[in-house]
């Protein structure tokens, strides 16, 4: 997670150039001055307008609690993959809508579109207008195993691209289902899409882990929700310390930067 942390701290630093030091100090004060409570509820529009300018290669995860965006370098590819992980419930779907909806707001679709597998393709009501949108794709229809051959395809040509893709899979469970042509070109994306402005975020049910076990090692970098059942906890987390059952269903993540649990939460994008 070392370079997730850099990428944070590149973060702060581009706000202090774009935004000027005097502003930023200003929206650091202001939000130490509310509470964890009073802060969470605000909406994506109102906390992105807080931030200001983001660097232009960033993809916005989230917002922690000391008033500074979570952001991924999508120029920096050695975070690999990222794995979201939390109970069933806890606001994964949500954690991906979110990062959907920022887009929309923060680049362009000739820079950055996401496409995404989903068991529910109901959730997603309204998404695929947004024109970043490539598809909403249910697991169990062809397109989208046709999807994730063409991305795949477009990875091994786009030596000229500028353009990000990200590939959001909600529940990775349900790639078992597919055929090995498409597993096999699923596992050439996470060992090497990154590397080939190809992103793939993907949830996991905690309660689920030990189905997908020879997957996980493709994650370097997992974000946590809430899990509830200590077993679980433990299942995806090696370490006790993170309190996965301490965190708000819904509302907030944790990551791991440097041996150390940076809590962080997301905006409500309606």
């Amino acid at each position: 997670m070392k370079s997730l942390k850099r990428n944070y701290e590149l973060a702060l630093a581009a706000l202090e150039e774009l935004t000027g030091e005097l502003v930023l100090k200003n929206i650091k004060e202001d939000v130490a001055e509310r509470s964890q409570l009073q802060l969470a509820p605000a909406p994506l529009e109102q906390i992105l307008d807080e931030f200001g300018i983001l660097p232009s290669a960033s993809l916005f995860l989230g917002a922690a609690y000391d008033g500074l965006p979570i952001l991924l370098n999508l120029n920096d590819p050695s975070p690999g993959p990222i794995l979201v992980s939390s109970d069933q419930g806890s606001g994964k779907t949500a954690f991906l809508q979110l990062v959907a909806q920022a887009i929309s707001k923060l680049h362009s679709p000739v820079d950055l579109q996401f496409g995404v597998i989903t068991d529910h393709p109901d959730e997603w009501k309204g998404f695929e207008e947004i024109k970043n949108c490539m598809g909403i794709f249910p697991t169990y229809h062809i397109d989208a195993d046709n999807f994730i051959l063409s991305l795949a395809d477009w990875a091994h040509n786009n030596r000229r691209e500028k353009r990000f893709a990200l590939l959001m899979i909600d529940n990775l469970e349900t790639i078992l289902d597919m055929d090995e042509d498409v597993q096999q070109n699923l596992r050439w994306l996470l060992l090497r899409g990154p590397n080939r402005r190809v992103w793939p975020l993907v949830t996991l049910n905690a309660g689920r882990s030990e189905k997908v076990l020879p997957w996980l090692d493709a994650f370097r970098t997992r974000l946590f929700g809430a899990v509830k059942n200590i077993r679980d906890a433990e299942a995806i987390v090696p370490t006790g310390d993170a309190a996965l059952h301490l965190l708000e269903p819904g509302l907030e993540f944790i990551l791991n930067e440097n041996r150390q649990w940076v809590k962080f939460w997301i905006p409500p994008i309606k």
